[in-house]
């Protein structure tokens, strides 16, 4: 498979490592410090791009690689609003897949943040809270998996009516942290006045984020229209049986 990278720092370059490993084929690498462009020959002649730059620049990058033909799985979080437009306006042919974390690990946090979540709300003794931490390089808070994770608790938990970054009454609190080059921690607490239920997933490298994001590009070739991380998930655990 032919892919391009949009982004070329240590997430591009490690994404560059796994996809070559696997057997693809990298044909054009866009970022600030080189010369090929989304409008190039290179970057047209992809399968698919893997996008992962800044929420500043997301929405335009995203709109461009899809106007080329080229299908895309993005990982940069903090643009939902552009996110949407986006998926308003894709044509048929259009092929998207966004995530706030393509971990393998963090998508079976997800999916036992879920089941615990509605286990807890049969006991209102306890409430939760959320903290994130990562590398001072990542500019937005709180962090696109923070809200995923804050999400399946709101969705099974009448008394919370959304997440706040300060403490609120009906609001799930959400602490975030950066500090040094840490790859990312995510921990839900459960707290009561007599214990603690914690549910951590810590990242020890760029590596999982990588791999999960190749095989998100293995998935979506070929396949138009916009997708999310549990599709590609399900498929994973539940395969079609022959």
């Amino acid at each position: 498979m032919k892919i391009a990278l949009i982004g070329y720092g240590k997430m591009g370059k490690a994404i560059e490592q796994i996809a070559l490993s696997r057997g693809h084929e990298i044909v054009a690498a866009v970022d600030c410090d080189t010369a090929i462009q989304i409008d190039s020959p290179e970057f047209q002649s992809a399968d698919v791009a893997i996008e992962f730059t800044v929420p500043a620049a997301a929405e335009a990058n995203v709109r461009a690689a899809l106007r080329q033909g080229v299908a895309v799985v993005s990982g940069t979080t903090g643009w939902a609003d552009g996110l949407k437009r986006i998926q308003q306006e894709m044509t048929a042919q259009n092929a998207l897949m966004w995530s706030g974390n393509y971990s393998l690990g963090v998508n079976l946090f997800f999916a036992a943040n879920r089941f615990i979540a509605k286990m807890m709300a049969q006991f209102p003794q306890y409430s939760a809270d959320i903290t994130e931490v990562h590398h001072i390089h990542k500019l937005d808070h709180p962090s696109g998996t923070a809200i995923m994770a804050a999400e399946q608790i709101i969705d099974a938990t009448p008394s919370l009516s959304g997440w706040s970054e300060e403490p609120s009454d009906g609001k799930l609190l959400i602490n975030h942290i950066r500090h040094a080059e840490v790859p990312g921690i995510h921990r839900v607490t459960w707290e009561s006045n007599v214990d603690s239920i914690t549910l951590e997933h810590s990242a020890k490298s760029r590596v999982g984020f990588a791999l999960g994001a190749v095989m998100a590009a293995e998935w979506l070739k070929n396949r138009p229209g916009y997708h999310t991380i549990n599709e590609m998930m399900n498929d994973i655990i539940n395969p079609v049986k022959q």
